[in-house]
């Protein structure tokens, strides 16, 4: 009797957690009026591809879809190289690098007490990135919870193996490309995940440092139907077309479905590393 209590309260969390995304998936198969009415829940209502089908004609779509590849690639490739060459030298010894502690120290502060919005929007606009991609990817090239789990997983590696390495005249840089990342790859692809996730789906700070269309990432051009209260005379009529085309709550969904297709397919690869990465990662020895 109590496992099939704890088997039909796992039922309904799991239920309530897909229910959005089955909800979704059955609004953009949907025709508007019943999407509009709010009739539909987990099973399409006046079936239809012509969503589907919009957006095939929608260019700023696909336009969107590749702006958020370049931004995700980019991205994860800076976050990658400056999050090993953060976490390798902090996870050396003390005695080894004896100003460790210091920068430890500010990472943590940096994690926990951020400058706020105003002077990261005055930083990003006074170095002149308004508007271009690295607005996008440089705030970001150094997350510090990813840092630190690299950092654990690194320090619980045998120590053996790093003074053989020294023996044999191996470098810093020799071990560290040699020796550490391959044998922190379950880390390494916890943490890729963990770019590759916030780069997608970030859209918030698209809103705020880019001006031009044709440079909005996905998340951003999918969200822009969410802000409210925007002065009408404030907009362009390029941008009014696209607010006026984004209020199709079923086209909207579709274009929610098709935005979680390369992380769907993502997760099943690098899901036999998530677990123990994450799990080593975070404990400290």
């Amino acid at each position: 009797m109590t496992d099939l209590l704890i088997h039909l309260v796992l039922i309904a969390i799991a239920f309530m957690s897909l229910f959005p995304i089955l909800n979704a998936f059955a609004s953009s198969f949907s025709g508007r009026a019943a999407v509009g009415a709010m009739k539909v829940t987990v099973f399409p209502i006046d079936f239809t591809l012509s969503n589907y089908k919009a957006i095939m004609e929608d260019k700023q779509f696909f336009v969107s879809f590749g702006v958020s590849i370049q931004r995700v690639l980019l991205g994860g490739l800076l976050q990658f190289v400056l999050t090993v060459m953060l976490a390798y030298p902090l996870s050396r010894e003390r005695a080894r690098f004896k100003g460790r502690d210091i920068y430890m120290w500010a990472l943590v502060i940096a994690m926990l007490f951020n400058g706020g919005l105003i002077p990261w929007y005055i930083t990003v606009k006074s170095v002149g990135l308004l508007d271009t991609m690295w607005a996008l990817v440089l705030p970001k090239a150094v997350p510090v919870f990813n840092v630190i789990l690299l950092m654990n997983f690194m320090r619980n590696l045998p120590k053996e193996l790093d003074e053989a390495a020294e023996m044999d005249g191996a470098g810093p840089w020799y071990k560290m490309i040699m020796l550490y990342i391959p044998l922190s790859l379950p880390a390494l692809a916890t943490v890729t995940l963990f770019s590759f996730v916030g780069h997608w789906n970030a859209f918030f700070d698209g809103l705020l440092l880019i001006h031009s269309t044709e440079k909005l990432p996905l998340q951003t051009y999918i969200n822009l139907f969410m802000v409210q209260n925007m002065q009408t005379e404030s907009i362009d009529p390029e941008q009014m077309e696209l607010m006026l085309r984004m209020s199709d709550q079923g086209l909207n969904a579709a274009k929610v479905m098709l935005s979680m297709l390369p992380l769907l397919l993502l997760y099943p690869i690098l899901q036999r590393f998530f677990i123990h990465g994450i799990v080593l990662g975070s404990v400290k020895e």
